[in-house]
């Protein structure tokens, strides 16, 4: 399920961000893009960024290793494709783009000392990173301290402003309330049972979502609500928590390797989702790739991007995608929010003629 105004708001973007995909492969057949062409370097860096007449220093931050790597891969893939597209089309200010990559390891204190060292020892002119509101809420103090600019891809729980982020995901309530009004219309949903990883998001989603079924769902109310560590993979307990309530609702906001241990769980504990109506703002194409679509089969998810969009640009986007990575490959929510941020990051950069980021 997407959120129709999300989704025309998010499509009309998305189409300014892909207008040029169609075009990449006949321009490449006829010459390559020559580099150093652009304004003088003293011009556009005067903050001492890893900045050259011909290139320009990005970083890339995410876990590739660890419980949320099944989350964060896509992430990757999308913003090298996306750094690929530009630098095919002439790069940043007529600079290629080049990255350094580093794994934050699922480990909030190794965000930030990645974080620093992108920005103190590498210079980078921009980073794209992060998934967990954990690890953003890591890396922010370092990339307001050093000045730096980070592009965040993930539905987040709002309550944060930064100058030094460009959050390209959804905020909570732009997912969560949506969400609820669906469910309780379409499916007469009316007692819910809470679940999330324990750390800022899914706590203040799910506070969010409790404010809203008790408070605006007529006759609705909250039967249960549990958290579990980061990379937890024991919900027998709770799986036979959910069977003695019956819930018309569980609202599923596990993170991350969790959720190939919940679904299956689940499953094997005879819990069959056409019948037992589960709604999550978590799982995405990404994670089902791990969870199998057979221990998900019925479920909901409330996003404000799906893989099966039917539109040409989504098509463009997904070929591209497939082209690059492989047929096998999937795209969810987040990876398509990750793939705005080098082109965000180029449109701002070339309207202010400078990659200082305060111009930008």
């Amino acid at each position: 399920m997407s959120d129709d105004k999300n989704q025309g708001l998010q499509s009309a973007f998305r189409r300014k961000m892909l207008m040029g995909m169609a075009a990449l492969p006949a321009m490449s057949l006829v010459s390559k893009p020559s580099f150093g062409a652009g304004p003088a370097t003293s011009a556009v860096n005067t903050t001492g960024l890893a900045v050259t007449d011909t290139e320009v220093t990005v970083g890339i931050l995410h876990s590739v290793t660890g419980t949320m790597a099944i989350s964060e891969t896509g992430s990757v893939q999308a913003e090298k494709l996306a750094i690929e597209q530009i630098n095919a089309s002439g790069g940043v200010l007529g600079r290629k783009i080049k990255f350094i990559q580093e794994d934050g390891a699922s480990d909030w204190p190794t965000f930030a000392e990645k974080a620093k060292k992108l920005l103190v020892n590498d210079k980078c002119a921009s980073v794209m990173g992060c998934w967990t509101s954990a690890s953003r809420k890591a890396v922010l103090p370092v990339f307001e301290q050093y000045n730096g600019m980070l592009y965040y891809p993930t539905f987040y729980e709002g309550l944060e402003q930064s100058k030094n982020v460009i959050y390209t995901g959804q905020e909570a309530t732009q997912q969560i309330i949506a969400g609820l009004d669906w469910v309780n219309k379409t499916k007469g949903a009316k007692t819910f049972y809470l679940l999330g990883s324990d750390y800022i998001w899914p706590r203040t989603s799910n506070k969010i979502a409790r404010k809203h079924i008790e408070g605006h769902l007529a006759g609705s109310k909250v039967v249960g609500e549990e958290y579990f560590p980061l990379g937890h993979t024991q919900f027998n307990s709770v799986i036979n928590k959910i069977k003695l309530t019956k819930p018309d609702v569980i609202y599923a906001i596990i993170v991350g390797g969790s959720n190939v241990a919940f679904y299956k769980q689940l499953k094997a504990a005879g819990i069959d989702l056409s019948k037992q109506t589960l709604l999550t703002i978590s799982v995405t194409e990404d994670e089902i790739d791990g969870i199998g679509g057979e221990n998900i089969a019925g479920a909901f998810a409330c996003m404000k991007y799906f893989q099966s969009l039917d539109n040409p640009n989504n098509k463009e986007f997904v070929a591209a995608f497939k082209k690059m990575w492989g047929e096998k490959t999937v795209i969810g929510d987040v990876t398509q929010a990750a793939y705005l941020g080098p082109w965000l990051w180029k449109m701002t950069v070339e309207k202010a003629g400078s990659f200082d980021v305060d111009k930008i």
